[in-house]
């Protein structure tokens, strides 16, 4: 299987459509980013699991959230969880400036050298509790969130500029959670909507 396969079958007959989340899911490779053992699956539309208890989104997830941030070539996005690196690197493939925060340092200190090595250069990185965001960087032009806490953090909804979209799934780890798009109106009213049932791994932080 390869990433044309992945596209087609399984992200284009689903809905997605935006040319640049497509264009991006074909170039970046998923195997990279998926530990040998499960190397075979990389294609597949499932989850897979990643060092310390953690997951790589299945491709379908990765580019619908993708698809709902609207990111363009002048975006500055916020992630939070970089996780693997694999939606870190989709992102950065689109976006002008990808700020990633990942609280697991083995992770953090993984995914670097990797996306490094693919030629990532618009990409910075921080290893801390990604429930407070990066604020020194802010505002955003959106922010994803990738692990799912029970309530929206008030942080990042502050580090979210006006006419900016947050994509975030919502809701106790043991229940069946929401993916929550989240537009801050120009004054600072917040337009949300549930998208979908989702599972996603919980947010980890010491708030």
């Amino acid at each position: 299987m390869s990433t044309d396969y992945m596209v087609d079958t399984q992200i284009k007959p689903r809905g997605v459509s935006n040319p640049e989340v497509l264009r991006a899911m074909r170039d970046v490779s998923r195997d990279q980013f998926v530990p040998v053992s499960h190397r075979n699956l990389a294609f597949s539309d499932c989850p897979l699991p990643i060092p310390r208890g953690q997951t790589i989104s299945q491709p379908y997830m990765v580019a619908a959230m993708t698809e709902l941030l609207e990111i363009d070539s002048r975006s500055r996005v916020l992630e939070i969880g970089t996780g693997s690196g694999y939606q870190t690197a989709i992102l950065a493939e689109i976006a002008r400036e990808v700020y990633t925060v990942e609280i697991i340092a083995s992770l953090a200190e993984a995914a670097m050298p990797l996306l490094s090595q693919l030629g990532y250069t618009n990409v910075q990185f921080k290893t801390g509790d990604g429930y407070f965001g990066w604020p020194e960087n802010g505002p955003y032009d959106a922010i994803v969130v990738t692990a799912a806490p029970e309530e929206v953090p008030p942080q990042l909804i502050k580090q979210l500029r006006e006419g900016g979209r947050m994509v975030i799934p919502v809701g106790p780890s043991d229940e069946t959670q929401v993916l929550r798009t989240i537009l801050k109106a120009a004054d600072g009213a917040l337009l949300t909507r549930d998208v979908m049932a989702v599972r996603f791994v919980p947010f980890t932080g010491e708030h």
